[in-house]
């Protein structure tokens, strides 16, 4: 059988597919922010996925389907406050449709780990980050990844310059550099929380 070739994102051309474990693939697909109703934007990623992963088991090998749930983030609890609910049934409410859409869609995902069960992991390697000197506290508590620390950052996007990241910068003092993102950020009143080294 011929061999499977794969556009490589990050040298931007067409190559042999050779997993990391011979006869296994691994693969991650980034899932739903559970904060509004799944559209066909997300549907088509899903369905993209799901046919690569059957086209990989068609030719032998065994598939672990990874698809995260993103059930806290900013637009959760903005959603949440907007329709005075509590974010968790916000995130049961999208959830919910999230995993009729892919019953509908006959999509099987094998694993979908939820950010709020992984928060000590998260932790854990933000503050590998933070040791390595790869990220930042802020003094409000929330850390940062400094961009400027790491050359090969906008290398898989192509976007290499700050000048080519205007629409994801978000200014605010306490940052280095207005592209430098947040990877915790502090507890405000009102809002959930989990402890944290930094806030």
């Amino acid at each position: 059988m011929p061999s499977i070739k794969v556009f490589n994102t990050f040298g931007r051309k067409l190559e042999p597919f050779i997993p990391f474990k011979p006869g296994l693939v691994r693969m991650y697909v980034c899932g739903p922010t559970v904060y509004d109703y799944t559209h066909l934007g997300h549907a088509r990623t899903y369905v993209a996925f799901d046919a690569i992963k059957r086209y990989f088991r068609l030719r032998g090998f065994n598939v672990i389907h990874v698809q995260n749930i993103t059930d806290i983030d900013d637009k959760i609890i903005d959603r949440a406050r907007n329709e005075n609910r509590d974010w968790r049934e916000i995130v049961d409410t999208y959830s919910r449709d999230y995993f009729e859409m892919l019953e509908k869609l006959k999509i099987r995902v094998d694993i979908h780990p939820r950010v709020t069960e992984h928060i000590n992991e998260i932790i854990e390697f933000i503050q590998g980050l933070i040791d390595r000197g790869y990220a930042y506290v802020a003094p409000s508590g929330s850390v940062y990844f400094e961009v400027d620390k790491y050359p090969d950052y906008g290398g898989l996007s192509g976007r290499k310059s700050p000048e080519e990241w205007r629409q994801e910068i978000e200014v605010l003092k306490e940052k280095k550099k207005p592209y430098d993102f947040a990877l915790w950020k502090a507890w405000k009143p009102g809002e959930p929380y989990w402890e944290a080294p930094w806030g």
